[in-house]
């Protein structure tokens, strides 16, 4: 394994800033300085000393729900180019969602997927069983010290997982030995909104009509519910993709977040985006839950300083223009969004709206927490090796040229971004460095302490 001495570093970690420097010997944080490394400490023979400039060293990212696309609908994506863009924004862990083709609803199939990651993922992985109406035995099988949880759909999707049986997903909360993450959207509300909507224009349907169709009764109404069911069976439920400001009502931001049962989170885009974007942007940033009002947009912003909201994730979900560029009944939700989470979420910072410490906690810490990822997520000696170098001053524009991405664009284009990613290391092993990847590296499958 390779060993590296990163100093003249500014590290970020467990709400702290500091000057420091650090070892990485096998895979993993060997020690860790705060300022420059102490003369009577030997370095490893073969150990690359790297100066990082000033340069921010913070934890690798993890991304608790994305869709690679693989197998099934590699045309839009697959674990090699998705997991490639995601380390090149800093994100070096990822879990994957299993509405692939085929359906990862079986123990079975989702070690298959397993199987796949080994062989192409740049970064670490691990991947949700997903749940149905009748796939109860499975979920019950479920090893939570090797799989990330199950993902339910009460609304329907890319891949139409959905479930719909109330007797099922009452069964599936008092029976699931894994955390329960839900996309969480009243399928009823939304196909009645629908029927209204497309009566008026047919299949084309304003762009700006999402956010009404896919509205926030439908997103509250169910959320309502699921809380319900957790409460009742004291299961482990976290909310996916939070879109509304009133759904943080169901949130508790009075425990540590290693002791809540109900947790949420929030992706970039209901961040970033908001309902008055549709008219630049239009399809390029329908995604569901859909896009909002400032209000709610501000409101979720809100809701992550005050630990309403836990983590921050991207749903990063690929589709080829092609298809983006169907009327509003053919057009497929999703855009992807990996490679730049990092660089958006610190923009924040660079705009006095979010402090660093609380940004690493939420992309970073906070995951590892949630989830009970093992040995990562934080700078700690013993810890797996994932780190990222960051220069807070190397302006970039998000351009064709430099999205990575295999559908090959991004709703963030055009965007020019303070910060940009320098190198990134998985398990200690430096697998992006200066835009060039070492692709000969794999990540490892995430393993959960329970």
């Amino acid at each position: 394994m390779e060993s590296y001495f990163i100093h003249n570093a500014i590290i970020v970690n467990e709400g702290k800033q500091f000057p420091g420097s650090l070892i990485i010997a096998d895979g993993r944080i060997l020690e860790i300085y705060d300022g420059p490394r102490p003369s009577s400490f030997v370095l490893p023979e073969g150990t690359v000393e790297i100066d990082a400039g000033g340069q921010l060293l913070i934890p690798g990212v993890i991304d608790d729900q994305v869709h690679f696309r693989d197998p099934g609908l590699t045309e839009k994506g697959d674990l090699y180019t998705e997991s490639r863009a995601a380390v090149a924004g800093g994100v070096t862990s990822f879990m994957d969602m299993p509405n692939t083709l085929p359906k990862a609803t079986s123990l079975e199939i989702l070690e298959e997927k397993y199987k796949l990651a080994a062989k192409k993922s740049l970064a670490n992985y691990s991947f949700f069983l997903g749940a149905s109406n009748d796939n109860l035995d499975e979920i019950k099988k479920a090893d939570p010290s090797r799989i990330c949880g199950l993902k339910v759909f009460t609304g329907a999707s890319t891949g139409n997982m959905l479930v719909s049986d109330p007797v099922a997903l009452e069964a599936i909360f008092r029976e699931s030995p894994v955390i329960i993450a839900v996309h969480s959207e009243d399928e009823a509300i939304i196909q009645a909104n629908l029927k209204t909507y497309r009566e008026r224009y047919g299949d084309d349907i304003p762009i700006e009509a999402h956010p009404l169709i896919r509205s926030e009764e439908a997103c509250y109404k169910s959320s309502e519910l699921l809380v319900s069911l957790a409460r009742k069976h004291k299961a482990r439920l976290h909310l996916l993709h939070l879109s509304t400001a009133r759904e943080l009502e169901l949130l508790d931001n009075t425990i540590p977040l290693e002791e809540k049962l109900i947790t949420g989170e929030v992706c970039v885009h209901h961040l970033w985006f908001d309902d008055r974007d549709y008219a630049d942007l239009g399809s390029r940033i329908k995604w569901n839950p859909a896009i909002k009002t400032e209000k709610d947009k501000l409101g979720l912003m809100e809701g992550l300083i005050n630990d309403k909201i836990d983590i921050v994730a991207t749903d990063h979900a690929p589709h080829l223009l092609k298809g983006k560029d169907n009327p509003y009944t053919s057009c497929p939700s999703g855009a992807p969004l990996i490679q730049h989470s990092l660089v958006a979420m610190l923009a924040f910072y660079h705009m006095g709206r979010l402090p660093l410490e609380k940004i690493i906690e939420k992309l970073c810490h906070s995951p590892a927490v949630l989830y009970r990822i093992k040995d990562r997520g934080f700078i700690r000696k013993g810890y797996f090796a994932d780190l990222v170098l960051v220069d807070m001053d190397a302006p970039w524009t998000v351009a064709p040229e430099n999205i990575l991405y295999k559908c090959g664009w991004s709703p963030l284009e055009g965007v020019t971004f303070r910060s940009r990613v320098t190198k990134t290391w998985v398990s200690g092993r430096l697998v992006f460095d200066q835009g060039k990847f070492n692709e000969t590296i794999k990540g490892q499958r995430l393993l959960f302490n329970y």
